[in-house]
């Protein structure tokens, strides 16, 4: 696999952050329509919620940083997630769905790392209320392997059926989880706000939910 190059996130006084404020963020439009949502939502973590390979990127130990918007690592290269990131997670948690991720990375214990330093900042006035980012998923699945083991132990744990799961993944191959049942998002420059929108429309399509439910 050709390895993307990363530039890590400048930070300091004037600097710009990654993640931006969930109250800055529009909640995708399809959580608004009246029409049906999946119960289940599961992201990639690598090029999916943050632009970097966890496993090759990133050298630990991390050290946290005082406002959470991102992480550093030994060399003091900074990471964090995605711009649309928090504002996504926050809206998937405030219509009640289950949150799983779902990663095949060669360092899991990094990436775990990396999840419970981060926040997901819900306002601009974050630093004494938000969540760190390990706390809002309802299930990890973070090792080595095929995606289809992923998605066969979300699914054994939650009992919620496969056609009711939709996975957002940067990496084409990993669409064999739709063998299962479930619905699967490509995405090639992260998950934003715009292929949330686009993964439930494909998702509706796909399970024939095209109008409202009771």
């Amino acid at each position: 696999m050709i390895r993307k190059s990363y530039k890590t996130v400048e930070t300091g006084d004037d600097s710009t952050t990654v993640t931006a404020p969930a109250s800055e963020v529009e909640a995708p439009s399809t959580f608004s329509d009246g029409l049906p949502l999946p119960q289940v939502m599961v992201f990639d973590l690598d090029y999916t919620l943050w632009p970097f390979w966890v496993d090759t990127h990133v050298t630990g130990p991390l050290k946290p940083t005082k406002d959470g918007l991102v992480v550093k690592d030994r060399y003091n290269d900074t990471y964090g997630f995605y711009p649309d990131v928090a504002g996504i997670l926050v809206s998937i948690k405030e219509k009640n769905l289950t949150l799983c991720a779902a990663s095949r990375t060669q360092a899991p214990e990094l990436a775990r790392e990396m999840l419970s330093y981060l926040i997901v900042p819900s306002s601009p006035s974050y630093t004494s209320s938000s969540p760190k980012a390990l706390s809002v998923f309802d299930e990890l699945e973070i090792y080595p392997g095929d995606k289809k083991t992923h998605f066969s132990r979300i699914h054994k744990r939650t009992n919620i059926p496969y056609e009711e799961m939709l996975f957002f993944d940067d990496e084409s191959r990993n669409k064999n989880v739709e063998t299962l049942g479930v619905t699967m998002k490509l995405v090639r420059d992260g998950v934003s706000r715009k292929e949330i929108d686009a993964g439930v429309k494909l998702w509706r399509e796909r399970n024939h939910r095209l109008k409202k439910e009771d």
